[in-house]
């Protein structure tokens, strides 16, 4: 058995900001080459909490320990990771957040002393409350802002649990690197750092890459510090590693391979694939294998994703894809013999016409709905049989259940494995965009009550026609219904605003944060929009002109 994982230490990290001459700028020091954690790289100054970082000396700081700790949603000690983060940035790049008995920020005085209270406080022989008491000084954590909460990735040597604090650098300070633990400093500006980083220049680990870009677009040192002053939700941020054709890649929440590399990879090996190739063979679980089509493309993604589903005893092919041979070899060389039935989740062109050459390969029946005739299906498509909403298909020792999702195309269907909770979703959702609903076939208002159909607990995982698996579907399907209805109050909107107008000339106003290159694949859902609300009796329809009801 593998043991658990040590917990990360708490940890703080505290960003200096200044304005400059091409606007705000960040302090950066480049950590020693020897150092046995992120040796070379840039960071900002920070280490772990320490002991004495606790002390609540109402002499040395009014922080409210139990408002910090609310702050950072942990029940006490929270406080300590702002003193933590002001010792620190002291120690490492010696900036003091402290005040005098007057109450105005300190003076530090000549280099050369400074120097010599860090060297004795990274040796142990000084203490931050032994300096401060010894200069009648008090903390100022009242200066830094929270700004975010990075936990070191699952399997690395040194594990943290890193709170990210941001301030304006005190008056009169600029700040040095120790020539210890760090060996250079710059004040630079984040999107020049970005650009040095791009260029190979300069090293940034994950965090100080996403924090650098958090900061571009602010046009002064003020700017951020009321930012990061605003009331809004700061989760905790877990990178994952992974590997692709590249190397060694890092993802953040929200890279569309995050969530399967935590299922293929919870140890933070660093082996999993966060790339799709057609033709590989992704294992998936012990019962979904996954191969996508060479059909990378616009509507596409990298491929349609194959998958089959099942054990020795028997697999299913889901959505075989285009009739590719040899897309079509590889899912018969890969099911050994074992195939015993072609399911598609509909008959759009990326999806079904591959069923008839694999049949042919396997000799397995397909399973599906007949194409509608309408443009973009597959005429060729000939099921031997057409599934029934909410049967269950056996196949080896796992079931398949049928759900029929209408509105993308009348003739959708998703199917559950139920013995892992994973929801095969064809094009009902897909990953990085929304679908695109084309009438007469397609359907807005079915396909909101088919997202709300499978909007359940019992689901725990998305594989989708398109792109990697996806967690927490119930989460995604209130992101996608809240999207869409705020397309249709946009639609609604244009039509109080514009009068009578065609589909054509709303679109532009409609979906503006749509590139132009994606217009009519836009005016297609706008089209789905405006016939939902005339069902509604929320908007008319004369001579092809759209108008307010």
């Amino acid at each position: 058995m593998t043991p658990s994982p040590k917990p990360p230490r708490p940890a703080a990290t505290l960003i200096i900001v200044r304005d400059g001459s091409d606007g705000p700028e960040v302090f950066l020091m480049q950590r020693t080459l020897q150092a046995s954690f992120l040796a070379g790289v840039y960071v900002f100054p920070g280490g772990a909490v320490d002991r004495a970082d606790h002390d609540r000396n109402d002499k040395l700081h009014d922080l409210d320990d139990a408002a910090a700790s609310a702050l950072l949603g942990v029940e006490h000690g929270g406080g300590a990771y702002w003193i933590a983060a002001i010792r620190e940035c002291f120690e490492e790049a010696g900036l003091l957040f402290a005040t005098g008995a007057d109450g105005a920020p300190v003076t530090l005085p000549a280099l050369a002393e400074v120097s010599s209270w860090r060297k004795q406080m990274s040796q142990g022989s000084l203490t931050l409350t032994d300096l401060c008491s010894a200069q009648n000084w008090r903390l100022a954590p009242h200066e830094l802002a929270y700004l975010s909460h990075w936990i070191t990735p699952v399997g690395a040597p040194k594990r943290f649990d890193t709170r990210f604090f941001i301030a304006v650098a005190p008056p009169g300070q600029v700040g040095q690197h120790d020539d210890e633990e760090t060996i250079a400093c710059t004040w630079i500006t984040p999107a020049a750092a970005l650009a040095r980083a791009a260029s190979g220049e300069m090293r940034l680990a994950h965090a100080g890459l996403s924090t650098l870009r958090q900061l571009l677009g602010f046009g002064s040192a003020a700017e951020i510090m009321a930012y990061a002053r605003s009331k809004r939700t700061i989760a905790p941020l877990v990178p994952r590693v992974s590997v692709n054709r590249q190397g060694r890649k890092v993802l953040s929440p929200g890279d569309f391979a995050y969530a399967e590399i935590g299922k293929l990879d919870p140890e933070g090996r660093g082996t999993a694939w966060a790339e799709i190739i057609t033709g590989a063979v992704t294992v998936l679980s012990p019962h979904v294998r996954r191969i996508a089509a060479p059909n990378p493309g616009f509507m596409t993604g990298p491929g349609t994703n194959s998958y089959l589903v099942g054990d020795a005893q028997g697999v299913a092919v889901i959505d075989p894809g285009p009739d590719i041979e040899e897309h079509l070899a590889a899912i018969a060389r890969e099911g050994q013999g074992a195939i015993k039935l072609i399911l598609t989740t509909h008959t759009h062109r990326d999806h079904s016409p591959g069923a008839a050459r694999l049949k042919a390969l396997t000799g397995a029946p397909i399973i599906g709905m007949p194409a509608p005739r309408t443009e973009f299906q597959d005429p060729n498509f000939h099921p031997d049989r057409i599934p029934v909403d909410a049967e269950r298909i056996q196949v080896g020792a796992i079931t398949l259940r049928v759900i029929h999702t209408p509105g993308h195309a009348s003739n959708h269907c998703c199917y559950l494995l139920e013995e892992e909770q994973l929801l095969f979703t064809g094009d009902h959702i897909m990953q990085g965009s929304t679908v695109v609903i084309n009438p007469p076939d397609g359907d807005m208002a079915v396909y909101l009550a088919s997202l709300r159909k499978i909007r359940t607990d019992a689901i725990q995982w998305l594989a989708p026609g398109h792109g990697f698996l996806m967690d927490q579907p119930v989460q995604r399907i209130d992101r996608l219904l809240a999207h869409r209805q705020a397309r249709e109050d946009k639609v609604l909107a244009c039509l109080q605003r514009s009068g009578p107008a065609t589909a054509a000339e709303l679109v532009a106003s409609v979906y503006d944060d749509v590139p132009a290159d994606r217009s009519a694949m836009a005016l297609r859902s706008l089209t789905a929009h405006l016939i939902k609300l005339q069902q509604e009796k929320r908007a008319i329809e004369t001579d092809g002109r759209w108008q307010a009801a």
